[in-house]
């Protein structure tokens, strides 16, 4: 079976759900917190229509996350940040903990994963 080629509205869409579930809110949280309809917020994430920048910045801060994170993760800047930010979580960690830390990271990247195929 060929994969279907996603649009970068469906890309970002899944980006955007993906911090959202990461910041354990619901789309009626997000939509709230961006002052945009639920029913638009879904979707956004399902990447059914292009949204206006304002929304997007909207929620970017509801969020709490950089757009940077959203339009371009994969750039060498925000894989920095996002490097850097997690040596400072292993800064003042014992083995144990940075064993079981990966360990989290690790099935919490494999079900995203699950996530974003679905």
């Amino acid at each position: 079976m060929i994969g279907r080629i996603k649009t970068q509205s469906q890309i970002i869409g899944s980006r955007i759900k993906t911090a959202r579930i990461n910041n354990g809110m619901s789309q009626a949280d997000l939509a709230t917190k961006a002052n945009i309809s639920l029913p638009h917020i879904s979707d956004i994430e399902l990447g059914k229509n292009n949204m206006m920048l304002a929304t997007f910045v909207r929620i970017a801060e509801a969020l709490q996350v950089s757009t940077d994170s959203l339009l371009r993760p994969d750039v060498p800047e925000v894989r920095r940040l996002y490097e850097n930010e997690l040596s400072d979580v292993f800064k003042d960690c014992s083995s144990a903990q940075m064993d079981s830390i990966m360990k989290i990271v690790r099935e919490l990247k494999q079900t995203m994963t699950q996530i974003e195929e679905y």
